[in-house]
């Protein structure tokens, strides 16, 4: 079969052998896979957590083509998503609820020995969520991006009522403001250095926009606020936005660092201690937080045409992959459909 690496020589497509199917696990074909913004830092070696070489495609929708004789939450049929964390279960961490920080934790399709962009894989069944009928296969392609904004509102400790800003206008800062909208943000202001993200941004509801290498962009925020923000999601995890965060959170505020940082940026300390500020880190999801995605697209609430702007076959993924890097997009998808 066909199956995606990602190495030091670029983002290759090779014949390897089919997985094996295990106790517990079921095989997958897959139908279509996402490129996500982790999945570019890895490529191009920038991921402080994921190493050349690897399998890429933790976003991915497929069909179930078989399933071991001890598995009873799937059948040969279903169509389903893959929530890629793969927790240990006995760490402190899954003892106490926190399985998404397991302390063992592995992630499927970010340096796990498989991946979703491959023909066929094999994943433990108990981490696959059948999609809903009329659920389709694009806007599964959607929930476990969704998911991981959605996790962020409740490491928030919720939105609603609250003054929002959220600091990029990509893929999870969009979906971020879909995940602060459902949970009934007061006023939301959403930044960006790109003039048609920024469109976007309003487009999709955002009250207020603001071009982020604006030297007075902190000034600008807070005074389409009124007020300093009570939640800022920094969805771009630089030293710039960083430091724009703690200035919007001035005082009181929370902030949550909800994009992979490439790199350590550095905090003022006297600013977090006197001005009382939080600073939240906010890693992927719950299953509760697919539920609460999964119920999101199903109403209507996000769909494909608002976020994905780019379709590629398998053997173009190298393209798939630049594109997203590019910038010029907003959610890139893998399609095992040979397209023109």
């Amino acid at each position: 079969m066909k199956a995606v690496t990602a190495t030091s020589d670029g983002v290759l497509i090779s014949d390897v052998d089919e997985p094996t199917l295990t106790a517990g696990e079921a095989l997958v074909e897959m139908t279509v896979t996402g490129v996500c913004g982790s999945d570019t830092h890895a490529a191009a070696g920038e991921h402080p957590f994921v190493a050349l070489p690897y399998r890429p495609g933790h976003e991915v929708v497929g069909v179930v083509r078989a399933v071991a004789g001890d598995v009873a939450t799937v059948a040969v049929g279903d169509r389903v998503t893959v929530e890629p964390t793969l927790p240990c279960w006995h760490c402190k961490m899954c003892r106490t609820g926190r399985s998404n920080i397991c302390e063992n934790l592995r992630f499927f399709g970010c340096g796990y020995e498989q991946g979703g962009m491959s023909e066929r894989f094999t994943v433990p069944a108990h981490r696959l969520h059948v999609l809903p009928d009329d659920v389709s296969d694009l806007q599964g392609i959607l929930i476990e991006p969704l998911s991981t904004p959605v996790h962020a509102v409740r490491q928030a400790g919720g939105v609603t009522g609250k003054a929002v800003v959220i600091l990029g206008s990509g893929t999870i800062g969009l979906l971020m403001l879909r995940a602060v909208q459902h949970d009934g943000a007061r006023r939301i202001v959403m930044t960006d250095p790109r003039a048609d993200k920024r469109e976007r941004a309003l487009r999709l509801g955002a009250d207020v926009v603001v071009d982020s290498l604006r030297p007075d962009a902190v000034q600008v925020i807070r005074a389409e606020l009124g007020e300093s923000a009570d939640v800022v999601f920094d969805c771009v995890s630089i030293q710039s936005t960083m430091d724009q965060s703690l200035a919007l959170a001035y005082k009181g505020g929370v902030v949550v660092v909800v994009g992979v940082p490439v790199r350590p940026v550095s905090v003022s300390l006297p600013h977090l201690q006197d001005l009382q500020v939080r600073v939240q880190g906010s890693a992927t999801y719950m299953p509760e937080d697919y539920a609460t995605a999964i119920e999101m697209i199903a109403s209507g609430l996000v769909t494909p045409e608002d976020f994905i702007t780019a379709v590629y076959p398998l053997e173009r993924v190298a393209d798939a992959f630049a594109a997203s890097a590019s910038g010029a997009q907003v959610k890139v998808v893998v399609t095992s459909e040979p397209r023109p």
